[in-house]
This record gives C-alpha cells, structure tokens and sequence, in this order.
C-alpha cells in the first residue's frame, strides 16, 4: 500500500500582524509550494499542505488561496510556542518568519539573517533577547533550517544558531513585482515631476545606514536631485536619530506595491547603503522594473546584485553623490546598468524559491 502523504503545517501567525517584508517572503513561498504540490501528482502523494492561523489571522488566510484551519486559543507568540506545537503534534511544522515553535522538533524554519547579533543597536532590548533565546534552540531542535542566501547561513553558524550541515539556502524571489500595475498617484501627490530622483528606504535602523544618503544628498552635486524615502519613518525621527535632513529629501510614507513600481520606474535609481543584509529584496524589486541600483558591498548584498549594481562605500558620502551624478549624466552607463540589473533580478523566481522549499520536505 503507498505510505500516508507527510501533512506538514505552515505557521500561519504571520498573517495577524503588519505586513512586512518577511511576510512577503511567507506568503509568496506559500503559494508557490501550493501550486507545485497541486500540480505534481507525485509530490502531492508525498506532501499535505495547510495552513493554520490563530483567529486574528483568518482575515488574511482567506486571500491565500489554499486550505487554512483556525486553530485556539491564544494569538501571538503564545499561540506561535503553545497552541500550535500541541494541536500540530504528528506533523511538521515550518515556519517561513523568524520565529518557529522552540520545543517541537518535527520541524523547519526560516532565519533570513543574523541580523540581531550583527547590528544590535537596530533592534530594542526585548526583541534581541528573545531572538538570541529562541534561535539557537530552534537551531539545535528543529529538524532543518533555512535561510535566504550564503552569506545568512554562514553567519547564522558563526554566531551559534545552527551549523552549516542543517541550514539550507533558500533565495528569494523577486518577480511579484511584474504582476503588479503602476500607479502614479504618488508621483503626483509628492509633485515628482521633471527633476530626477533617487529613492530609497525610509528606515532609522542604524544598520540601514540612511544617514549616509542624508549626508550625499546636502552635498552641493546633488543639489538638484531629490530623494524620496518610502516607509514609515518620518523627518522628525531622523531628527530625533540625530540626522540632519536637507531640503531635497521627500518622505512619501507607505507606498502600495502599485506606487512603489511607479516611483521605480519613473526614479534615476535606487540607493541602498546597509552595512549588513541577509538576502537585499529592495534593490531586486527595483532591478526587476528596469530601475539602476547602487548598493554597498556589504553583507549579502554582492551575492545578491553580483556585478549588475554601482557598488559605492559604506562610509564615504561622496562616493555616492558620484555615482548618482555620473547615472544621471551618462545616459549610455545608465542604460547598460538597467539592462544588467533586470538581467541579474531574472534568475530570482518565486517558482524556483518554492521549488527548493519542497525539495527540502521531500528529503525528510
């Protein structure tokens, strides 16, 4: 008789919170592996899919498009550690962000980054506490675990989470972005109009390194170039992070994915100065579009871009400034650059991400 299907568990709690961009990752590693498993009637003999949620979290799992179960009580992290261990119990549990049940064992999670115990200072007391209390026992504990590219997984094993012979690399996708339409709504409410611009991510984590954007863009060069920052931080905490913000600096707030691919293609280029990142989804987003990036070289970032970015120094202003003048005065670089940039951000599909997902429950 052919043996029973694995039925694996995907913690949902992701979907009660704010989206972010490991959630993204979540949901789109989600429905891919769905529709592989859906699709191949080998592997759907070998794999049952769920997804479970807390019931904070049904809203959301109803726009998955796959089977979801609402499971109690609790919500939070005492739903994530107690409610769904017990009630999974005989299954495996991954969990694509972060955080997975500490003391069950049957299972898989994703640690896109070490980012906790490489830049500590962007992340509060509480929060570094417990990811340096939980991370390494899901290490040792749970039967494999993933992250988004080589530079995560040796970091992960340098700083005590988990070896290298049980931590798999599962790169992002990045192609979402083509399936959505742009909409200029933002452009015209932020009065984008000829002048060029630079965007870039409206983040006061230290390790994000915006600052040194700050600093380019009160240099003279730059002087008739605007940066757009998107996200949720405001002038006033740049300020209270001790930055000075110059005039030229626009903060756009939340953008919908529509407006971002708009401010993308209508943008000079997209600037990202982090000093560490585990896999570096922006600058891919951007170069999916057709969108130039310039980008340290740091962390995951030249694993990520390879030779399809402007790489400029972490710490030297100027450089920057230099290289976003010599994109928008050189229009053949610019070009050359847009068309290596989509070139590198082809090979990173949600289908191949998923791919390596189910390969790694196959190969329990």
């Amino acid at each position: 008789m052919p043996s029973k299907p694995r039925k694996v568990v995907i913690n949902g709690k992701f979907l009660s919170g704010v989206p972010t961009g490991v959630h993204r990752v979540a949901e789109e590693l989600i429905r891919h592996a769905k529709t592989i498993v859906d699709q191949d009637p080998e592997i759907g003999r070998r794999i049952e899919l769920s997804l479970w949620v807390p019931r904070n979290g049904e809203a959301k799992a109803k726009h998955m498009d796959m089977p979801y179960r609402v499971v109690g009580p609790f919500s939070g992290n005492l739903w994530e550690q107690i409610t769904l261990p017990l009630r999974a119990r005989g299954r495996t549990i991954v969990s694509l962000c972060n955080v997975g049940p500490m003391l069950t064992r049957d299972a898989i999670t994703m640690f896109h980054d070490a980012q906790v115990h490489l830049a500590p200072d962007s992340y509060s007391r509480p929060f570094r506490l417990w990811y340096r209390l939980h991370q390494p026992i899901s290490g040792r504990r749970h039967r494999r675990i993933l992250t988004v590219s080589h530079f995560s997984r040796e970091q992960l094993e340098r700083v005590g989470v988990a070896g290298l012979d049980k931590t798999a690399v599962v790169h992002n996708g990045v192609d979402h972005v083509l399936s959505t339409v742009p909409d200029d709504a933002a452009l015209q409410r932020l009065g984008l109009g000829d002048e060029p611009f630079v965007v870039a991510l409206a983040n006061t984590q230290p390790h994000k390194n915006i600052g040194l954007l700050l600093k380019a863009f009160s240099r003279s060069e730059l002087e008739g170039t605007k940066l757009v920052l998107f996200g949720s931080a405001r002038a006033g905490d740049f300020v209270a992070a001790g930055h000075v913000v110059p005039a030229n600096v626009v903060f756009a707030g939340r953008v919908s994915d529509a407006e971002l691919r708009s401010l993308y293609g209508h943008a000079l280029c997209i600037a990202f100065p982090s000093l560490t990142e585990g896999f570096g989804l922006p600058p891919l987003e951007a170069m999916t579009t057709g969108c130039p990036a310039i980008v340290a070289p740091l962390g995951a970032l030249p694993e990520i871009c390879a030779d399809a970015v402007v790489y400029a120094a972490a710490d030297d202003p100027g450089a920057w400034a230099a290289a976003i003048v010599r994109l928008n005065q050189d229009g053949d670089f610019r070009t050359e650059m847009r068309a290596a940039g989509e070139r590198q951000a082809a090979s990173f599909t949600w289908k191949r991400a998923a791919s390596r997902l189910v390969e790694e429950l196959l190969a329990l």
